[in-house]
């Protein structure tokens, strides 16, 4: 059996986190800044975001490698007996929220975590995924979306994507407000049952074919018109992203609780954001479309 190979993951990672930001880039117009990082407690990272794009109002492409001697609650609450054992995690992690509302928001991460000790054989897996966040509803762009998170799965194993679309179902769930938080996508964690080579190559093929699952609904929706109220309802569905993200999303966990960089961490919430108390849409609007619609769970590959 082949040994992770930590190496290997941080230089696929680095590469994705660049041409991921080069293909944004040529959409928007705008270049990404470059923050490097570093953890006192060990590893760093480097940050590239976008505020008051032509396109974005805000995007960050993550990148992270950081080490630590004990693991944090939220790693540790799946494997228990892990729990004290050294650590070292990296990944690459985006969000994109365009400025126009009929242009969906997006998030993508894909991270390798392995545990490290000359004693103890390393308990390692690689987790990830996409999902699609639209506030306006188009049923072309959530079937490309996840034809796309299919495609990039199928050459593992037929059985992945009905699994990884379901996890991705039940994870992006705000279970206090009993609806989902997009129209989902693919989502995976602890993954190490095809061994290290098949499990880094089938997470490589999920990171690989996010430009060709997001950019062209980009592309296509970036320059529809819009007015004020489509831009008050984004925000007031954006706000369902910032409840998720601080509640319940475990990479933000995991990130605060190792000591990580506040504000790399955080800067996938939204620039702008409202609530309403017991806001409901007039039956009939496109924005209540999106609630009967796009956000119940359905197979969107379905004919």
């Amino acid at each position: 059996m082949i040994s992770p190979q930590p190496a290997a993951v941080k230089a696929w990672l680095l590469s994705l986190q660049e041409r991921i930001v080069a293909a944004v880039e040529e959409v928007d117009g705008q270049p990404f800044i470059r923050d490097s990082w570093q953890r006192p407690e060990g590893g760093g990272g480097i940050s590239r975001l976008i505020e008051e794009g032509n396109v974005l109002e805000r995007g960050g492409v993550g990148f992270s490698h950081v080490t630590g001697l004990s693991l944090p609650p939220s790693a540790a609450a799946n494997r228990p007996e892990l729990a004290g054992r050294a650590w070292e995690a990296m990944g690459v992690s985006l969000v994109f929220h365009p400025r126009n509302p009929y242009a969906p928001t997006v998030h993508m991460n894909v991270r390798f975590f392995t545990t490290t000790g000359a004693d103890k054989e390393p308990v390692w897996w690689f987790g990830g995924g996409m999902d699609l966040t639209p506030y306006y509803g188009f049923t072309e762009d959530a079937r490309h979306f996840h034809q796309v998170c299919h495609d990039a799965l199928v050459p593992f194993g037929d059985e992945l994507h009905p699994a990884y679309k379901k996890w991705c179902d039940d994870y992006f769930y705000l279970k206090h407000r009993k609806e989902a938080r997009g129209v989902g996508g693919i989502f995976f964690d602890d993954a190490n049952e095809l061994g290290f080579e098949q499990s880094f190559a089938m997470t490589q093929s999920v990171g690989d074919s996010f430009i060709q699952a997001y950019l062209p609904i980009l592309q296509r929706r970036k320059d529809t018109p819009y007015g004020e109220r489509e831009r008050d309802f984004q925000a007031y569905r954006r706000g369902r992203y910032v409840e998720f993200n601080l509640v319940f999303d475990r990479g933000t966990l995991f990130g605060l609780q190792s000591g990580g960089r506040t504000e790399s961490i955080l800067m996938s919430l939204p620039p702008i954001v409202k609530w309403r108390y017991d806001w409901q849409p007039q039956a009939g609007t496109p924005e209540a479309a999106l609630y009967t619609d796009f956000l119940p769970h359905r197979d969107w590959l379905a004919t």
